[in-house]
């Protein structure tokens, strides 16, 4: 029997300290008028976060599950350019601009090709299990800081 190799799930990549990740429009993410719906900009930005920490080496889910906390979003902010319309190829550009003991500003924008769609970004809290801020991990907060001094 010949072995099938499976695909693996977009997955994005530093330039400097930019990351990049690539998102594909489909019709579900499309309203009446055929563009992107405007709420779902937030849920590519967020797959652009999740990912971009991922590919750092920091573990969002090992830290939920020894409790040390999570992130929230305590504030987010879009604002739109131009409208994604169905199967557009899509870049949600990610760079960290500020960290502190227990929160992190990331800003992020959607590209199609060299036309700016959307532009926006959010301020997380580390919060411990209960919801309460919290210092989030030293080596967390060294990676944020040398991603914040990156250089394209």
């Amino acid at each position: 029997m010949a072995s099938v190799m499976e695909p693996l799930p977009a997955s994005g990549f530093f330039h400097g300290g930019e990351h990049l990740f690539p998102v594909r429009v489909f019709y579900e993410d499309t309203d009446l008028s055929g563009v992107v719906y405007h709420a779902n900009y937030l849920r590519y930005m967020e797959r652009a976060r999740s990912d971009m920490l991922r590919v750092s080496g920091i573990d969002q889910r090992e830290a939920q599950e020894q409790g040390l906390g999570h992130y929230a979003v305590a504030e987010a902010h879009v604002r739109y350019r131009a409208p994604a319309r169905l199967d557009d190829a899509l870049t949600v550009r990610s760079r960290v601009e500020d960290v502190g003991a227990a929160r992190c500003v990331i800003t992020q924008n959607v590209w199609r090709g060299e036309t700016l769609l959307a532009e926006g970004g959010v301020t997380v809290a580390f919060v411990d299990p209960a919801g309460r801020p919290r210092r989030q991990p030293a080596e967390w907060i060294d990676r944020f800081k040398q991603l914040c001094t990156s250089i394209s």
